[in-house]
C-alpha cells in the first residue's frame, strides 16, 4: 500500500512537473504574475481529450494542446504590451475567457471520459514498457527533455534577453531589446508547458474536467517555492531541478497530509498556509537568527558583569 502510494506520488510529481516549470517561467524569469495558468491547464486537457475522443492520433492532440496553450500565453501578452492592460488583470481576463472556450472545446459538455480510448500511454505499453510503469517513464522523459531545452534556450541570446526583462526590464530595454516581444515569449513558453501538463494528466487520469485547472497556478507556486527553498538555486540547472523537485515533494506532502485524515474539502487551505510559510520562510530564518543572537549577546553580557563582580 505504502510502495504504490509513494509511486503514485512520483508519477504525479513528474506530470505536474512540466506544468510546474512551465510557472517558474512566468513567475520567476519573467517577474510576470500570469493567472492564466488556471486555464491553460485545463485548455491543454479539454484539447487532448477531444482529440483523442473523435478518434485522432493522442500525439496529435498532446502537440495540439501544447500549441493552444502557447497561443493562450501569447494573447495575455498581448493584452498586457499592446492594451497596456496589467499583468495581473491580463491573466484574469485569459482565464475568464478560457473557461468558456475550454467548454466549446469539449463540446458544451463539464467533462470528457477516455475510458477504454488509445492515449499516449497505450502507445508507450506497446513499446513493451510495463502498463503500470507508462506513466512514470513518460513523465520522467518529458521533464528531462524539457529541463534540458530551457538550460539550453535560457543560456542562449534569446533567453538570456527573456531573463533579463524579467530582472531588470528598464535596462534591458536601454540595450535595444523589445521587452513586448520577450513577454509574450515567456508568457507563450510557459503556457504551452502548463497546457502540455494538462494534456498528460488528462490522460493519465482518463479524463478531461473543465475545473481541473482551478487554482492550479496556487500548486505550481507552491511547487517552485518548495523547491528552492529546499534544493536551493545557486545555478540555473540547480534552479530547474529544484522547481521539478519541489512538484514531487509537494504531491508526497499533499499524500502524507492526506493519509493523516485532512479532508479533500480542506486540500486548497492548506495548499495556501504551504505557499504562505514557503514565501515567508527567509523572513522567519533572519528573525529566529536575530533572536538567537540577541539571546547570545544578553547571555555574554551577564556572564561579564558576573565576572567584575568576581
Amino acid at each position: 500500500m505504502a510502495a504504490s502510494m509513494w509511486f503514485g506520488v512520483l508519477e504525479q510529481g513528474l506530470l505536474w512537473g512540466v506544468m510546474v516549470l512551465g510557472v517558474y517561467i512566468t513567475f520567476r524569469v519573467l517577474n510576470f504574475p500570469d493567472l492564466t495558468v488556471d486555464g491553460s491547464f485545463t485548455l491543454g486537457a479539454a484539447v487532448a481529450a477531444r482529440i483523442i475522443f473523435e478518434g485522432y492520433d493522442p500525439w496529435l492532440g498532446t502537440m495540439l494542446a501544447l500549441f493552444c496553450g502557447a497561443a493562450a500565453g501569447c494573447i495575455t501578452g498581448f493584452l498586457n504590451t499592446r492594451l497596456r492592460i496589467a499583468p495581473l488583470l491580463s491573466g484574469i481576463l485569459m482565464m475568464i475567457a478560457l473557461y468558456s472556450v475550454n467548454l466549446r472545446v469539449m463540446g458544451g459538455k463539464s467533462m470528457l471520459s477516455l475510458l477504454r480510448m488509445d492515449t499516449i500511454y497505450t502507445d508507450v505499453v506497446g513499446t513493451g514498457i510495463p502498463e503500470n510503469l507508462a506513466a512514470a517513464v513518460l513523465g520522467l522523459g518529458t521533464v528531462i527533455l524539457t529541463t534540458y531545452i530551457l538550460y539550453i534556450f535560457l543560456q542562449t541570446e534569446l533567453g538570456m534577453a527573456l531573463r533579463a526583462t524579467g530582472d531588470n526590464e528598464q535596462m534591458i530595454c536601454s540595450l535595444g531589446v523589445n521587452t513586448d516581444t520577450t513577454k509574450i515569449l515567456g508568457l507563450a513558453l510557459g503556457n504551452g508547458l502548463v497546457a502540455l501538463s494538462g494534456a498528460l494528466v488528462a490522460q493519465y487520469q482518463s479524463y478531461s474536467d473543465v475545473g481541473m485547472g482551478i487554482g492550479m497556478i496556487v500548486v505550481g507556486l507552491a511547487s517552485v517555492i518548495v523547491g528552492e527553498v529546499i534544493f536551493g538555486t545557486s545555478t540555473l540547472f540547480r534552479h530547474l531541478t529544484a522547481v521539478v523537485l519541489g512538484s514531487i515533494v509537494y504531491r508526497a506532502v499533499i499524500a502524507l497530509v492526506m493519509r493523516m485524515g485532512l479532508p479533500t474539502t480542506d486540500l486548497k487551505l492548506f495548499t495556501a498556509v504551504l505557499v504562505v510559510l514557503a514565501m515567508s520562510s527567509p523572513l522567519i530564518k533572519e528573525k529566529l537568527g536575530r533572536l538567537s543572537r540577541g539571546k547570545e549577546g544578553s547571555q555574554g553580557a551577564v556572564n561579564n558583569k558576573s565576572y567584575e563582580n568576581i
